[in-house]
């Protein structure tokens, strides 16, 4: 058991160590994905004007989850043409569509224009849509309001789930050898029952019985005599007084557990003869 500790904890390591790993690489492709997307908003806003010449500069990320495009030259823009040149580019790169856009005038960075876009449509916001800007200096900040960062938690509830599964299965390996050492153990038939007095187990189909000590000591005695009455002192001095306890009611107490647990076995009788002992009757199915 402690090599399969040993194991399960090496697992998890290499697991936390390969989402590391792998949610630095995501963060790294869902920038540079982001970038791109903006930039091919930007490229698709410049023809929508006729203009396929003018530079786009850098895309710059100033905090986790926004981002700055600015253009070469001066340019008038319409909003209409803002709203559906971004919707496509971001679409095409398969990023958030969840954000903000504002177009800032670069001599005073006050806002000449800004709208939100949500997935719900009654929370986006797109303002003066038929009012085109001047030609100015323009700079054009994404604020996203989704998570960029959805499938970083994916390959969190994937690492977390490696080694739920492993240990999983570990536990079904082990199960599987008790019941195949189980197989090739011997074990006494009653009725529909297999009894394992080393394993202290009685099992029927998908029913499975862990018995105390005193309940398999009990059961092997009257399984040793089947259909025979074995006497009460005999019983007792067995299992408890050459043990040194006292019995009081206990015998009574275990046969008790003992019918409960076969009583699923309609061919199974423990019978109490009244003032002298049990008897263990194994009844034929047809009876």
């Amino acid at each position: 058991m402690n090599n399969v500790k040993c194991c399960a904890y090496l697992v998890t390591i290499l697991t936390f160590y390969i989402s590391c790993n792998a949610l630095e690489e995501d963060k790294n492709l869902t920038d540079e994905r982001i970038k791109i997307s903006i930039r091919e908003a930007g490229n698709r806003l410049l023809l929508t004007h006729g203009d396929s010449t003018s530079l786009i500069l850098p895309v710059e990320k100033i905090s986790a989850a926004k981002y700055l495009l600015r253009f070469k030259n001066n340019h008038s823009f319409e909003p209409n043409t803002i709203v559906n040149a971004v919707k496509e580019g971001f679409k095409k790169g398969q990023i958030p569509q969840e954000y903000i856009v504002q177009v800032i005038q670069c001599a005073d960075n006050k806002v000449a224009y800004s709208y939100q876009m949500h997935r719900q449509e009654e929370k986006t916001i797109i303002p003066c849509a038929g009012r085109a800007l001047p030609s100015n200096c323009y700079l054009f900040e994404f604020r996203f309001l989704e998570s960029v960062k959805t499938n970083r938690r994916d390959v969190l509830w994937f690492a977390l789930l490696i080694p739920i599964v492993f240990v999983i299965i570990i536990g079904l390996k082990k199960r599987k050898n008790i019941n195949l050492q189980l197989q090739t153990e011997s074990y006494n038939r009653i009725g529909s029952f297999k009894f394992y007095p080393k394993e202290n187990k009685l099992i029927k189909e998908t029913e499975e019985f862990t018995l105390t000590k005193k309940e398999c000591e009990l059961l092997s005695l009257l399984i040793a005599h089947p259909n025979e009455v074995i006497n009460r002192e005999v019983l007792t001095k067995k299992i408890w007084e050459d043990n040194g306890v006292i019995v009081g009611r206990s015998l009574d107490t275990y046969i008790s557990k003992l019918r409960k647990k076969l009583a699923s076995d309609t061919t199974i009788k423990i019978t109490n003869i009244h003032g002298v002992g049990y008897k263990l009757e194994l009844l034929s199915s047809g009876n």
